[in-house]
């Protein structure tokens, strides 16, 4: 009876160290970027236990954290599409991914509203993981240049991993280990829905005169 009591309190300080941290305690995200001997890099979501394969670096984060800007968004946004394209354009060039593809990846993940948060935890235009915004250098997820310079080195490392746009963008939905494990687009409805979504916008998008922007 006393071990009963004991567990029953143990239950009740971690659910409420949870509603103070406002986080999961058990959900977590990581990602890895390694090195591969020939010079090229991988990014997984789990370690590998390789010697062939150098870490470069990591990043683990509870769910959630990040998220208290939130805190700060308006209760309603209205997304205007053409509002991000020079930004787009800007960092497209920078890091020599198709514009086309990077609108089309923010549309189907926020609607372009800079503070659109999944239940997941992904927060943003590109809707980033916390360890994934925390590898690539993002100190507030809900800046837009942030948030969109960050996504797209992570979508240009998935497409120089995969060498395919379509597994890319499988990869960015549900992770890049889940494209390994499958070899090919997972068999998941949200990811395939996914894919077929921003292959479409990016067929859209396509045809806007990136030149002008």
């Amino acid at each position: 009876m006393l071990l009963k009591n004991i567990n029953k309190k143990m239950v009740f300080m971690g659910l409420a160290l949870t509603a103070l941290l406002g986080v999961s305690l058990t959900a977590q995200a990581a990602i890895y970027v390694y090195q591969l001997p020939d010079g090229s890099r991988i990014i997984t979501d789990h370690a590998v236990k390789t010697k062939d394969y150098k870490l470069i670096r990591s990043s683990q984060t509870i769910d959630g954290v990040g998220l208290v800007a939130a805190n700060r968004a308006p209760q309603f946004f209205r997304a205007d599409p053409a509002s991000y394209d020079s930004l787009i354009q800007r960092m497209s060039r920078r890091y020599k991914v198709d514009p086309a593809l990077v609108k089309a990846v923010v549309h189907a993940e926020s609607a372009f509203n800079p503070y659109a948060t999944s239940n997941k935890g992904a927060s943003g235009l590109m809707q980033l993981m916390p360890a994934t915004a925390e590898i690539y250098g993002v100190s507030d997820i809900y800046d837009p240049t942030q948030n969109i310079r960050a996504g797209v080195r992570y979508l240009k490392d998935l497409l120089a991993q995969h060498r395919s746009i379509r597994l890319a963008v499988a990869a960015y939905n549900a992770g890049p280990t889940a494209v390994k494990r499958y070899r090919g687009i997972p068999p998941y409805n949200e990811t395939r829905n996914y894919v077929r979504k921003v292959m479409r916008y990016k067929k859209r998008y396509a045809r806007v005169n990136w030149s002008g922007v």
